[in-house]
């Protein structure tokens, strides 16, 4: 599993994902749970590898030429 996401990336993923997962707790209804969201977020900030780039053949992470 080779990382695809860059350092940017990874940074607004996580605290993207933990802004959704806080919506749980600040919000009513079944609407929610879309804050849930924010674990797949989170994780793939935190492995840096997200199966949707793999899929479309995208990468954030650069070239690490010395």
């Amino acid at each position: 599993m080779t990382a695809n996401v860059g350092n940017a990336d990874r940074i607004v993923r996580i605290v993207a994902g933990i802004l959704l997962l806080s919506s749980i707790f600040m919000l009513e209804g079944p609407g929610r749970w879309v804050g849930l969201v924010g674990i797949v977020l989170i994780a793939t900030g935190l492995v840096r590898w997200c199966p949707i780039y793999r899929v479309l053949g995208l990468s954030t992470e650069g070239s690490k030429s010395a």
